[in-house]
């Protein structure tokens, strides 16, 4: 990883639609060798998907919220089948395995404060393994859209 592949890292990062000819001009390149570092960052698993950006309060969930789920007996076994339940949910967002207090942190968005108590005691407090969960309504969300990698000079 050379600061031209950084370099494309944050290009796309911030619009992955541009095309090879739009980011080896950007960059200086020429589209050839613009094209093989692309394609070798997605061999290498570094580039691992092109993703659009949504807006939920306009698709109809507004209402988003980070549950943290404690679960029982804790084994490889009970944490996959949690993780895959919560993923195929449709108000779920994302699912992050913890470790300290709390086993899980779950992030959803649904149309309102109402359908998400629905699903947390219609769907998530009938699984056995769920033993407590505390839920935290998001009221802005931000996220860095754009992440360099760590370089050997910043101590990796």
């Amino acid at each position: 990883m050379d600061e031209l592949d950084s370099a494309i890292l944050r290009e796309l990062q911030a619009d992955a639609r541009l095309t090879n000819r739009e980011l080896a001009a950007r960059l200086g390149l020429a589209p050839s060798s613009c094209l093989v570092r692309t394609r070798a960052l997605r061999e290498q698993g570094v580039l691992k998907g092109f993703h659009a950006e949504v807006d939920l309060a306009k698709i109809g969930r507004g209402v988003q919220a980070l549950i943290a789920f404690t679960i029982r007996p804790l084994g490889r076994d009970v944490i996959r089948g949690f993780e895959t339940f919560a993923l195929q949910q449709p108000e779920v967002l994302a699912v992050f395995v913890l470790g300290g207090s709390d086993d899980f942190l779950v992030h959803v968005a649904t149309p309102t404060i109402a359908d998400m108590h629905a699903m947390l005691v219609d769907r998530f407090s009938k699984r056995k393994e769920v033993i407590g969960f505390r839920t935290s309504i998001v009221y802005t969300h931000k996220r860095r859209l754009a992440v360099d990698p760590v370089s050997a000079a910043d101590g990796a």
